[in-house]
């Protein structure tokens, strides 16, 4: 590069800006790439936008904006020194105290675990003249102090993506409690010792609770792993409602953890010292013996707990690099977007869109690309794909690693990806825990506002649901059909396959609860996955059903099918439910999923001899014309000759004119289409309607002979649509001949009539009104049916068998008990591994937990 002359930087002084308040200076990641000071080229900062880009794209801004001067900022990390000279350098590091982060006592996310050595220029485009930031003392004063000016500004200003994720965040913030002021003490209380404490009820001796009202010392609540206490003292509270209660070992001059059974919460009582007086107990003489609830919260937050069991804690893993095994920071109770970004960019039309298309997407973004959707979702799919941030350490010449300052990946932050898509948003803009389901249908959302004129990769998922609502005073039904992208399934408890178990299991936990022993070890219902499809499908009774043709309230039947099926089927099983406190719980069940593919004859099996199928019968053809030339339907016709034994045309015209009135006089349509209209006990393979297909045995589906079971050819559709019928009227014609052209032609002039109106028909006419009430298809999206249709389902299994057709891709897992305490998880089948996808380190796990 060469060296920044005075007149270059004199031509560019008048663009160079020092950040306000107000602006948004990005210095920790380029605009479209996730480079960093610590890349290797490092990062160029616009110095009048304020937007940060790597070598790579620098000069696509240059291009756009006309933009020269630039900050390089290039930054080497080195692990931090211990000073181990005493009595100078930094205080030992210490330990959290508040259950809170970036304030005093809290997590701190500023503390460095790293030294960095800074190099810092500035930089003229487009070419590359740079001075240092230490050369500036040669130039002119007023040229000096403008870029020194703004070159302290930048450095000094917190980044874009550091005043969102530094956000003070008080976990211990408490309120005062109603009842402080006016709380009730009976008279003549026992005197509390300073020390020596025991359970009333038990023999425990910690964690013991002092009742404000009575005096009495319980102990308290048992936790979920069997610690803590008896519940002894929430007991009291429910036989006595006295309300107050102040943990014991935690009473200090400076205050006590007091809880308020009534508020369910932990509150702040300043009459504290009065009310502990009554009970002999000062203040100012008590001294701390015991852990604060906040401490036990930082402790249970520090530690790792179901985090190992789930990540295979003391299994020697084997850690994956390279292109689509990148890994994503947490950013703050980040988990559930790392979970669901990593399915959408493992699926090849998000690839397609965003990944496939990153030179196209780059060059049409605007001036400010972070602000940007489609820049921003392809700028995270190239950074998981691509390969670019998951590299492993360098080896040395032996064939060993280098131990150099990074040993493992450290995955991408996608801090601007989430600024962006959570502007606005009450929830997802806050550093709460959040529902990845919930941030799913919000992203897409964002997907669907984004892609109205173009690709739209969210048809991978979108499918049609058909509810089917009977009312039981009128026999009458109702269809209408919406557009999903999430089947929610229920988990029903009594289906466990180990009910036993878990019977033993609330016995002995019972016992032990009575007895005052550590619980015995959990044990989870295990559901079948099939079991939660039939609970889905199973009917519903609808109350209060307002019925058009009574014009009265009445009880209707709701059933739930699928009307298409999507190429990836999100199923979310909804393991949480408020329990009579209304705080969210998780059902303690496991799903039992088969692995949804079978794979044949396993290794030293023996297959059966394959039965051979019986042939198909042959109709009279010269019968069958007959009939047809009378008027009456090809598949009536068929059925005829079939059902009679090919006994000539007297006898099929007999069974034409008894069968006109069979249900299927007014037509479901051909074959499978129709299916959603039909009544519930309607079998293909047994019934005789009037209209409908006949399936010969020995054939594959409808007709006599093999030819119909194979497509048309595409030279008898050509002529046929030559001659002024549709492509859909020529394919229908050749099925019901057998794919002869001279029976087709005959037939379409034969059956003309009923063609033109069934163009014209409209999908709700093709059922009787004695059957509908009325019924409501939407003009929606774009609906695909993916292969999921195609599975080898016979009419007469339960729909609910789709179990055995679906192949398990990935699925989440939840680590917590607790609604907002619960962290995600993110399992993806790869290369026939299981790889967990939540953090920035990517491995490949033996013995996942498959849910």
């Amino acid at each position: 590069m060469a060296e920044l002359s005075e007149e270059a930087l004199l031509s560019v002084l008048p663009t160079i800006r020092v950040p306000k308040a107000g602006d948004r200076v990005h210095k920790d990641e380029c605009a479209f790439s996730f480079d960093t000071p610590e890349s290797e080229g490092g990062l160029y900062i616009c110095m009048n936008t304020f937007l940060g880009f790597s070598k790579q794209y620098v000069e696509r801004h240059f291009n756009k904006t006309g933009q020269r001067v630039y900050l390089h900022l290039r930054r080497t990390r080195r692990p931090k020194e211990e000073d181990t000279t005493a009595g100078t350098g930094d205080p030992p590091r210490k330990k959290p105290t508040r259950l809170a982060i970036g304030i005093e006592g809290g997590f701190d996310l500023s503390e460095k675990k790293f030294d960095y050595d800074e190099d810092v220029k500035i930089v003229i485009l487009p070419d590359y003249l740079e001075i240092a930031r230490d050369g500036l003392g040669g130039l002119p004063d007023i040229v000096r102090d403008r870029v020194t000016s703004a070159v302290e500004a930048l450095l000094s200003a917190d980044s874009a993506s550091r005043k969102q994720e530094v956000q003070a965040w008080d976990g211990e913030v408490r309120q005062v409690s109603r009842h402080a002021f006016n709380l009730k003490q009976l008279d003549n209380p026992a005197r509390i010792p300073p020390c020596g404490w025991k359970c009333s009820k038990c023999d425990m001796r910690e964690n013991l609770w002092l009742n404000l009202t009575d005096g009495s010392i319980l102990c308290g609540r048992r936790y979920f792993d069997g610690s803590g206490g008896n519940n002894h003292a929430v007991e009291h509270f429910k036989e006595t409602g006295y309300p107050l209660a102040v943990k014991l070992g935690t009473i200090t001059p400076d205050g006590a953890d007091v809880y308020s059974y009534d508020e369910d919460d932990m509150v702040l009582d300043p009459n504290l010292a009065e009310h502990l007086s009554h009970f002999g107990i000062d203040m100012l003489k008590m001294q701390k013996t015991d852990k604060t609830m906040t401490e036990l919260e930082i402790d249970m937050n520090q530690r790792i707990g179901e985090w190992e069991l789930i990540q295979e804690s003391g299994v020697p893993l084997k850690p994956l690099f390279g292109p689509g095994y990148t890994g994503i920071r947490n950013l703050g109770n980040s988990c559930y977007l790392n979970s669901v970004v990593q399915v959408l960019f493992s699926i090849p039309d998000f690839q397609r869109k965003y990944v496939d298309k990153l030179e196209k997407i780059f060059q049409n973004a605007p001036t400010d690309p972070t602000q940007d959707f489609s820049t921003q979702v392809a700028k995270l799919g190239h950074g998981l794909l691509s390969g670019e941030y998951s590299k492993p350490a360098p080896e040395s010449g032996d064939g060993e690693q280098v131990p150099e300052q990074k040993e493992v990946q450290d995955g991408i932050a996608p801090r601007m990806f989430k600024a962006l898509i959570s502007k606005g948003h009450p929830e997802f803009s806050t550093n709460r825990q959040q529902d990845a389901q919930e941030f799913f249908l919000h992203l897409i959302n964002m997907v669907e506002r984004n892609c109205r004129s173009s690709e739209n990769p969210n048809e991978v998922f979108r499918f049609l649901v058909e509810e089917k609502i009977k009312c039981l005073a009128t026999e009458k039904v109702k269809y209408t059909q919406r557009v999903d992208y999430i089947m929610q399934l229920p988990v029903p408890m009594d289906a466990a396959l180990n009910k036993e178990e878990l019977l033993e299991y609330e016995e002995k936990k019972r016992q032990a609860e009575e007895e005052k022993l550590p619980l015995p070890e959990l044990v989870r219902a295990q559901v079948p996955f099939s079991s939660c499809l039939e609970a889905y499908g199973a009917p519903e009774q609808v109350d209060d059903f307002w019925s058009t043709a009574l014009q009265a309230k009445s009880v209707a039947v709701k059933t739930t099918r699928f009307a298409s099926f999507p190429d990836y089927l999100v199923i979310q099983i909804k393991k949480f439910t408020f329990g009579l406190d209304w705080v969210p719980k998780k059902l303690g069940m496991v799903e039992k999923c088969m692995q949804g593919r079978g794979q044949g004859v396993a290794p030293g099996g023996t297959p059966h001899a394959r039965a051979s199928l019986p042939t198909a019968p042959m109709l009279d053809e010269s019968v069958i014309i007959q009939l047809v030339e009378m008027g009456f339907p090809m598949d009536a016709c068929r059925k005829a000759v079939y059902y009679t034994g090919n006994s000539g045309a007297e006898a099929a015209m007999n069974w034409v004119m008894s069968h006109m009135d069979d249900p299927g006089r007014l037509g479901w349509g051909a074959g499978w289409g129709g299916a959603a209209a039909r009544p519930t006990h309607f079998n293909p393979f047994t019934s005789t309607d009037f209209a409908n297909p006949l399936i010969l045995p020995g054939s594959s589906g409808p007709g006599s002979t093999s030819a119909a079971a194979d497509p048309p050819p595409e030279d008898c559709v050509t002529t046929i649509v030559s001659m002024g019928f549709s492509r859909d009227q020529a394919l229908k014609a050749l099925r019901a001949t057998n794919n002869s052209l001279e029976r087709a032609v005959d037939w379409i002039f034969s059956h003309i009539d009923d063609l033109d109106a069934e163009a014209a028909m409209d999908i709700s006419e093709g059922r009787s009104a004695a059957d509908s009430i009325s019924e409501s298809i939407p003009v929606g999206p774009k609906v695909r049916d993916g292969p999921g249709s195609e599975c080898p389902l016979k009419p007469e299994q339960a729909w609910w068998d789709l179990a055995r057709w679906l192949h398990q891709v990935c699925f989440p897992g939840v680590v917590g008990g607790g609604g907002q305490g619960a962290e995600a998880s993110f399992h993806q089948l790869d290369s026939w591994r299981w790889v967990p996808r939540t953090r920035e380190s990517l491995w490949a796990q033996c013995m996942p937990p498959v849910p």
